[in-house]
């Protein structure tokens, strides 16, 4: 039973080292590496195999030999997504988690570390985070100090480089798991004692703000469902990444409304060549799926809401606004307003994004 062990033990190492290598491996990689009989290896395959510790990548097709990959190798990582988008100078990084606990170790102590960061926030697994280009070199180590820092932003022709200074766990995610990120271009470390450094390279991306109202009727519908299933349609687009979904609640005295007067707005990015796709997809589908004809939808691109575009947003809470005046704000921000005359409804959402969702939900409530 000993030799038996071993030779399980000796064999399974083989495998998983060859899958590192090759991101596979056949019997025959395992009779040459092993230099056992063919059949031999066949069999210790098969029982693997059966045993859950290998794989079948790909079956055998004619000349091509069969592909297993021995599992513990398989790549894993807890970052789902990570991507930027780009304003200018201004940069949003997004990076999403397997986790909550994660998102909010990351979020709690890059906020610690500053660095070039303006603003850390999470939302569940997503963390969110505005920064600058330029680099701030920032100390990390143990507590009292930061684990992780980013110190650095920079665009390199289409790609944006984060860099990186960690330490202990964020060292290990930095070195091996952010690179199998959905969104990630490559990760580039180096190491210093206990401190490591790297650059995290993603595609600069457009940031895209969608509001949508008046989709609903009478008969049913809600604009917030709406909203919801277009993200999901318009994130499979290859090139649009999802970020987020909110409701906001708009001035409650409209007397034509079907209830609770809300509007919503959902963020995605996008590679900029995708755009004007992105746009005909939108409207197409809730021209299609509306209940009402009044429906409408605002899109703008860019990070960050200014502050006479804010002053809509607050006064479409107020006041009872025409469609003259939402379009006049339209073009003085260069937003794309499309449909009915819930086009107030869905710029007046526009307005509002970035705001915190207690704000959002309550008409009442200052906005800051």
């Amino acid at each position: 039973m000993t030799g038996v062990l071993e030779h399980r033990r000796e064999y399974l190492r083989l495998m998983r080292q060859i899958t590192l290598d090759k991101g596979f491996f056949t019997v025959t990689d395992l009779h040459t590496a092993a230099k056992i009989p063919r059949s031999t290896a066949q069999d210790w395959v098969n029982r693997l195999l059966s045993e859950g510790c290998v794989l079948l990548r790909e079956e055998k097709r004619g000349r091509n030999a069969a592909r297993y990959a021995a599992i513990s190798a398989i790549p894993s990582s807890t970052c789902r997504r990570i991507f930027t988008t780009v304003d200018g100078d201004n940069v949003e990084i997004y990076h999403d988690c397997m986790s909550g606990a994660c998102a909010a170790f990351c979020g709690y102590h890059h906020a610690l570390a500053g660095g070039v960061l303006s603003h850390v926030q999470r939302d569940g697994t997503l963390l969110r985070e505005c920064a600058r280009v330029g680099y701030v070199d920032v100390p990390v180590g143990l507590m009292p100090l930061p684990a992780v820092g980013v110190i650095g932003v920079k665009r390199s022709g289409e790609s944006v480089i984060q860099k990186i200074r960690c330490i202990g766990g964020p060292a290990y995610s930095l070195s091996d798991m952010m690179a199998r990120a959905e969104g990630v271009i490559r990760v580039d470390t180096s190491q210093k004692g206990h401190i490591v450094q790297g650059d995290v390279w993603t595609q600069a991306m457009v940031h895209v703000t969608i509001g949508i109202d008046d989709t609903d009727s009478k008969e049913g519908g809600a604009t917030f469902a709406l909203a919801l299933a277009l993200l999901s349609q318009v994130a499979r687009i290859k090139g649009v990444l999802p970020i987020s979904h909110h409701v906001v609640m708009l001035n409650q005295d409209v007397f034509v409304k079907t209830a609770g007067n809300s509007a919503s707005f959902i963020e995605v990015a996008v590679i900029p060549d995708l755009l004007d796709n992105l746009a005909d997809k939108v409207l197409r589908f809730v021209a299609d799926e509306s209940l009402s004809h009044e429906w409408g939808v605002a899109i703008r691109t860019g990070i960050g809401v200014p502050e006479k575009l804010r002053e809509y947003g607050r006064l479409v809470r107020e006041q009872v606004i025409t469609r003259t005046v939402a379009e006049a704000i339209a073009e003085r921000f260069g937003i794309s307003l499309s449909g009915g005359n819930g086009v107030i409804g869905a710029l007046g959402a526009v307005a509002l994004a970035g705001l915190p969702h207690e704000v959002l939900l309550d008409p009442a409530r200052e906005i800051g």
